[in-house]
């Protein structure tokens, strides 16, 4: 009979007729027939199984060994021995010993119908053996899968005892081998079924033998711990992971974290394979596992590997949320990388040029995969605006393209954000940060945080950008009987000579320390800076008595005669005066008193007090980018108690004087055009200024308030009634007054703060200020003079117009602004927009035989603005400091730096200038401090030299992987895709998957 279906099958009948054939002789060979006839049917269907050509060829020997082993167990349990099983594991079949693929299929076959036979021991006891061994030989995906189908459907051939712990880890060892050779779908959807089926043996394994996992475990991380030269360990291991009970998650993890044996190399090589199985489809708690393990290295502190780490992989895991099918997993872990990196910007800045993009593809998926994903992103999102504040420039692109989505409130944030840090102690990680950096493009030099210092890095940088101030100071040389002065030279030296590209300023800070300050916390910039200027001031103070009491008792040669007694280098450069005057309302009498300060604080009027628009005011909110001086529109029904109103400068005794409104400024220069205080108008000729249509499109938005705004309020007369009567010596009583405050010397450098921190009475907390405030780019002071000093200013031709006047005009520029980002002025962070303005710009023709400065167009666009944060300075613009707070509604202008322009040549302001300028071409440094300088750039060097072998070598123990932008390349090109991995799509396009997966 086994002629006659060899025959038949070789035959060229069609199949139609072998079929038939075929059907009778297996009728035939269900009856009864002799050993010798039984053993040649096998032989002959065995062949055809195992060596057959065609798959029809198979299917006929897998059906006729069906047949026989139901219809005749005792010759096939005969024929099925071990002998001969043991020769086809070992040998392969035939005399060529053929190596069949299909010969543990045939095994699997067999097996079913010796289960109950004697021999069944035996066979178990073979495969036991055999199945260990060619697990060994490393088997393809698969054979692996064959091995796993057999023992899934025998467990009696599973091995067992130390055995069996050997096999897992060598069935490990397989998977970490496994590569699709395919980027056909059909095929990886195969390949991954592979992989599901030996995972899914090791999971059966572990169910009853709990014992063999954690030497599973520890076989798996040797693998991808491994920084020997080799292939990379297959993604597939992922899917062994997922089958690892989570509550051995912790044990794991801490054994792992606090091995001594394994080096930071190995670790980082195995957390860095481990965050790419986050691209493996279909794995369950992979993400769980990921963050398990960095948190644990979070808990020993293994700073130098998370950081690398995270900064490598980062971008990769953030590609992989373009797939709904590991979208899920990748998030998780990116949140976590995220708020967890808080001590610099870094990662977080990586994923901003490839944000706008992922948003527009998860819009356009429309599914409620993306939808949840988007709100999930856009609160991370946040969380890092509020963490990493003033990179405006940076961030204006991602806030368009999250706008329309939710915005948490500030308390999920700070949950979110206290919750995952690595460590409350920023500080731990100062070694860490910055790591190897270049100087900014910028030139400039940042200042590095040592702990929420922000507030006096920016207040650093501010007074480092006062180029007169910084001149002056780098120039001193009595430094020995000032100390503080001496640290802020010697810091001010290494900001202006310094190759770091930042600096640490602890010797500043701890020498400059308000003793009321908590450390670590937050603090008001404002409150340091009136601090600062106030030691700076009286230290010089003392060492000018010192200097005087030396000169008195002759212990000074007449050569060091040229020390200043009067005013302080504070005074020269902010010191200003005011004049504040009350008048009795009711005998009119006024008293005066004269202060000095060194900056305005600027309370914002009250809710109702209305805001002047353009048109009905002589103030214009300064435009962006040009600002102009517009003429006010008349208005004979404006009331007379308004402020402002342009008046004649206030006479004693007159019971309706009123101040006079401070103006903003355009590319007009300011001797051309009538005096800002008189009654005259102030008028532009449209046709002569082009930038005047832009200046009024470009006014503060309805119901925004101006820096003039303020201004003019504080210069407003005040009411002292009822509990706040003033008592006048001359009615010996309480009398209602009139107080109004007037500017009779205008600093060098105006610093104005905008008081936008006040008390709540509800809340009973101190609540921010958040209304947007129009920065204008030029400002004019009404400053009130003396009658001599009025004749001067006529005599050298200024507001001959004007002569009856008390009052002349003082310009001022705009040179820094500090932004303060947050709700609290407890918390949040500082930093700064900075220009250098000077009086050294190119000067224009002069007329009427009197020099004149550049014109204001000159002054706005030719100086660039830098802004810093902390260690971070790049170039900014004005159109950024007036926009800010608009792109970023916690971030508001808090302080204000203003240079006066060169004025009145016997002023005290022209006598600060002239010695600024004077220093300005003779700066030189003295030579312990230019060594010092020297030395710490040899240091650096060495340092940068040092720190480039370092991350050499740990980059090149990072584990390769693909080349995670592709996969928005690939984005661009599948637009039209309609698969389940692809970016935009539900399906399963074939390029994207492969690139998934692999």
């Amino acid at each position: 009979m086994d002629k006659i279906l060899e025959a038949v099958v070789m035959s060229s009948y069609p199949n139609n007729v072998k079929q038939g054939l075929v059907r009778r002789v297996i009728e035939a060979s269900k009856q009864p027939m002799d050993s010798e006839q039984c053993w040649s049917m096998l032989e002959l269907c065995t062949k055809l199984y195992l060596v057959g050509d065609t798959k029809y060829k198979r299917e006929i020997g897998k059906e006729v060994l069906e047949v026989y082993g139901h219809y005749h167990p005792e010759e096939f349990e005969e024929f099925f021995n071990v002998r001969f099983l043991l020769s086809l594991l070992q040998e392969g079949y035939g005399p060529l010993g053929k190596r069949s693929h299909y010969v543990l299929d045939y095994i699997q076959l067999g097996l079913q119908f010796v289960l109950e036979s004697p021999s069944a021991n035996s066979i178990f006891s073979l495969l036991r053996i055999e199945v260990l061994r060619k697990v060994c030989e490393r088997p393809s995906p698969k054979q692996c899968a064959k091995i796993s189908k057999l023992l899934m459907q025998h467990p009696q051939c599973i091995p067992t005892g130390k055995h069996q712990v050997l096999f897992c880890q060598q069935l490990i060892r397989c998977i970490g081998q496994f590569q699709c050779v395919s980027e056909g779908e059909d095929d990886i959807m195969e390949f991954l079924e592979q992989v599901n089926k030996v995972s899914g043996l090791l999971q059966r394994i572990w169910r009853t033998q709990t014992s063999a996992i954690l030497p599973s475990l520890k076989e798996l991380f040797t693998i991808i711990s491994s920084t020997e030269e080799q292939e990379v360990p297959s993604n597939a291991l992922a899917s062994v992971v997922q089958f690892v009970p989570l509550e051995l998650m912790d044990g794991v993890i801490r054994n792992l974290t606090n091995d001594d044996s394994i080096t930071d190399v190995q670790m980082m090589m195995a957390i860095g394979r481990m965050i790419d199985w986050v691209s493996w489809p279909l794995g369950k708690n992979i993400d769980k596992w990921i963050i398990a393990l960095l948190k644990g290295l979070a808990a020993v502190k293994k700073f130098s590997i998370l950081i690398e780490v995270t900064l490598s992989k980062i971008e990769k895991v953030f590609s992989k949320l373009l797939y709904p099918i590991v979208r899920e997993g990748a998030l998780s872990v990116l949140q976590y990388m995220l708020l967890s990196f808080q001590h610099s910007h870094e990662a977080f800045h990586l994923l901003l040029p490839h944000i706008p993009r992922l948003v527009a593809s998860l819009k356009k998926e429309d599914s409620n995969s993306a939808t949840s994903s988007l709100e999930q992103l856009a609160e991370l999102i946040h969380c890092m605006f509020f963490r990493f504040s003033g990179y405006p420039d940076l961030y204006e692109p991602v806030l368009e393209a999250i706008k329309a989505l939710p915005i948490p409130n500030e308390d999920r944030i700070k949950h979110l954000l206290g919750q995952n840090a690595w460590t409350s102690q920023k500080n731990e990680l100062a070694c860490f940060y910055p790591r190897l950096a270049s100087k900014s493009e910028t030139g400039k030099i940042g200042l590095i945080n040592l702990g929420n210092t922000c507030y006096m890095n920016s207040v650093i940088q501010s007074l480092f950008m006062a180029s007169d101030f910084r001149h002056s100071v780098l120039n001193l040389t009595e430094g020995i009987s000032q100390p503080l002065m001496t640290k802020l030279q010697w810091l001010f030296a290494f900001l202006e000579h310094s190759q770091r590209p930042a600096i640490s300023p602890e010797s500043f800070l701890s020498a400059s320390w308000p003793p009321w300050f908590t450390p670590g916390a937050q603090q008001d910039c404002s409150e340091y800076l009136k601090y600062l200027l106030d030691r700076l001031h009286e230290e010089e103070k003392i060492g000018k008595r010192i200097y005087q009491k030396l000169k008195e008792s002759s212990l000074m040669s007449q050569a060091t005669e040229h020390h200043s007694l009067n005013k302080t280098l504070i005074e020269k450069m902010f010191g200003g005066k005011m004049m504040t005057k009350i008048r009795c309302l009711k005998c009119l009498n006024i008293s005066s008193r004269e202060e000095a300060f060194t900056d305005l604080s600027l309370a914002f009027p009250p809710p109702d007090r209305p805001v002047r628009r353009p048109g009905s005011t002589s103030v214009l909110p300064v435009a962006e980018i040009s600002p102009q001086f517009i003429e006010p529109h008349k208005n004979p029904s404006q009331p007379t108690g308004s402020p402002w109103v342009r008046r004649k400068p206030p006479v004693p005794g007159d019971p309706a004087a009123q101040p006079v409104p401070v103006e903003t400024l355009g590319f007009r220069e300011p001797r051309e055009s009538a005096h800002p205080l008189s009654n005259s108008a102030v008028s532009v000729d449209t046709t002569k200024d082009p930038h005047l249509a832009f200046a009024e499109q470009t006014c503060a938005p309805k119901d925004s308030r101006s820096v003039p705004d303020l201004i003019n309020y504080f210069l407003s007369p005040e009411r002292l009634t009822a509990e706040n009567q003033y008592h006048c010596e001359q009615c010996a009583s309480l009398q209602d007054a009139e107080k109004v405050a007037q500017l009779t010397e205008g600093p060098h450098y105006l610093i104005l703060t905008l008081l936008r921190f006040s008390f709540d009475s509800h809340t009973m907390k101190r609540r921010k200020i958040l209304d947007n405030v129009s920065i204008p780019v030029v400002l004019k002071l009404p400053i009130l003079v003396s009658s001599e000093e009025t004749e001067d200013v006529c005599r050298h031709g200024e507001d001959r117009a004007d002569l009856g006047s008390t009052f002349v005009s003082a310009v001022y520029d705009l040179c820094s602004v500090v932004v303060h980002s947050g709700i609290s002025s407890e918390s949040g962070h500082y930093y700064c927009y900075s220009r250098e303005c000077t009086d050294t710009v190119p000067r224009a023709p002069p007329r009427d035989g009197a020099p004149k400065p550049a014109s204001d167009k000159q002054l706005d666009f030719e100086i660039p603005w830098y802004l810093f944060n902390d260690t971070r300075v790049s170039f900014s613009s004005f159109e950024s400091v007036s926009n800010v707070t608009s792109f970023f509604p916690k971030d508001t202008a808090y302080v204000l730096f203003y240079r006066q322009r060169e004025g009145r040549p016997c002023s005290p302001l022209h006598e600060a200038v002239a010695e600024a300028s004077h220093l300005h071409s003779e700066l030189s440094l003295n030579k312990d401090l230019m060594e010092a300088i020297s030395k710490d750039n040899i240091l650096y060097l060495q340092e940068q030299e040092k720190e480039a072998r370092n991350r050499a070598a740990y980059i090149s123990t990072l584990p390769k992987s693909p080349l995670w932008w592709r996969d928005f390349e690939r984005d661009k090109d599948d637009d039209s895709s309609s698969g389940g991995c692809s970016p935009g799509g539900g399906g399963s396009g074939s390029g994207s998957f492969h690139g998934l997966v692999f």
